[in-house]
């Protein structure tokens, strides 16, 4: 096997394992809503489970599954991943994510309950904890087409907010 080669294999391989954990990470929290099995959740997860199965519980009949799906799968990025509504919608729609067509993104991000400029800021102090970037480059980063995504409202407020 070429050098060339090992390095392609290499690279598939940390990129697939980043997308494998992120898949892990939202099946496991999605599969915490046992309320339509009839099962209970544990109460470490019972806040999230109810938290994520909200939107579906207020859908109407009317509303195709893919679109309340969509939804759902939002609502887990926005309460636990804290992400822009545009990284939200690039994730549901992207090829390499959750394959959800356009319209139903659309719907799952137009009917999301979320608070962007808490997503913001909770990714702001991650990156000020965890990577101690300043505050301007905190904000590049949350506006990035390459990065978070958010608005520059949402990133000012998150910048405003970062110390508080």
């Amino acid at each position: 096997m070429s050098k060339n080669n090992t390095r392609g294999f290499a690279k598939v391989g940390v990129v697939g394992g980043i997308a494998a954990f992120a898949f892990a990470a939202c099946l496991g929290l999605t599969a915490c809503d046992n309320s339509s099995t009839g099962g209970t959740a544990t109460s470490g997860t019972a806040a999230a489970s109810s938290e994520v199965a909200a939107p579906t519980e207020a859908a109407t009949p009317d509303v195709p599954a893919e679109y309340t799906s969509a939804l759902k799968k939002a609502q887990t990025y926005s309460d636990t991943m804290h992400m822009s509504k545009q990284g939200i919608y690039d994730q549901l729609v992207s090829q390499n994510g959750e394959k959800f067509s356009a319209e139903a993104a659309q719907y799952a991000v137009d009917n999301l309950d979320a608070d962007y400029n808490a997503n913001a800021l909770a990714k702001a102090k991650t990156y000020q904890d965890q990577m101690s970037m300043s505050p301007e480059a905190i904000r590049d980063q949350l506006t990035s087409d390459y990065g978070e995504k958010f608005t520059q409202e949402e990133a000012d407020y998150a910048i405003a907010h970062l110390n508080d």
